[in-house]
């Protein structure tokens, strides 16, 4: 155990490194979930007039639900990462090496986990500096955080486990794009689900992304429902688990062809 968790640590020190060689890597993927915040906050921000609305707010209602998608997105295309190594050789060394198969998957996670949380805290940051209100406090913050990285954590899990059996950038991209994009407007990121279609609001409840948004945006509610935020989060944690499980179980299925 203690040999795993090392050689773990020392994948994400190693995919660290490559990121501080990108440091704009984190801002440009910011720049599409700060427009959808600053501006859809904006632009819809009468919506919190309907009747039955959730918030008095619509960027503190928006803005856990940015957070998620920020996760979904950054993590759905790690698998990018890993087809870059398969193209260059380095997913073949290391089989030649005594590091853990396990820490190859678990080390991207990890440094995965690391950057969600820094965008969600910059995301967050935006939201208070924008006028949104977080009745939970720092409580709820970590709650939501926490949420982000499960989820983050999941997808990240999944898009390794397509890049190892497609590999192919055009696959995984299709298959991202075919994921992601559904879950996040299957969800309710934007509207509340009593005021969206019943179907909807059906396939919500069975939505990974909808657990980490209903985990967060409770958490941060001045009145939280503790019960509901650690339901999710345990959703979400069973799911990370599953997750990994399959992506540790595509890359024996890679480390086997080759």
């Amino acid at each position: 155990m203690t040999t795993a968790v090392a050689h773990s640590w020392f994948m994400t020190l190693r995919h660290l490194r490559a990121l501080l060689r990108q440091p704009w890597w984190i801002a440009i993927t910011l720049v599409q979930p700060v427009i959808w915040l600053l501006i859809f906050s904006q632009l819809f921000r009468r919506v919190v007039e309907i009747p039955g609305f959730a918030s008095t707010s619509y960027i503190t209602f928006l803005t856990p639900g940015i957070v998620v998608m920020t996760a979904l997105f950054s993590n759905g295309w790690s698998g990018m990462g890993v087809i870059d190594d398969l193209n260059r050789g380095v997913m073949d060394r290391f089989l030649v090496t005594p590091v853990r198969r396990g820490a190859v998957i678990s080390g991207r996670l990890v440094q995965s986990a690391i950057v969600t949380t820094v965008q969600a805290l910059i995301i967050i940051g935006l939201g208070l500096a924008g006028g949104a209100r977080f009745g939970g406090g720092l409580p709820g913050i970590v709650a939501l955080l926490l949420a982000g990285a499960l989820l983050g954590v999941a997808f990240g899990a999944l898009s390794n486990a397509l890049a190892l059996l497609l590999r192919r950038e055009e696959s995984v991209i299709a298959a991202s794009n075919f994921i992601l994009l559904p879950l996040t407007f299957l969800s309710t990121a934007f509207m509340p689900q009593d005021l969206a279609p019943d179907w909807i609001g059906h396939v919500a409840r069975y939505n990974p992304v909808n657990w980490a948004i209903v985990a967060g945006r409770e958490a941060l509610q001045a009145d939280v429902g503790w019960m509901t935020v650690f339901s999710h989060l345990g959703y979400l944690a069973v799911f990370a688990v599953v997750c990994g499980w399959l992506a540790t179980r595509a890359f024996r299925t890679y480390q086997r062809s080759v």
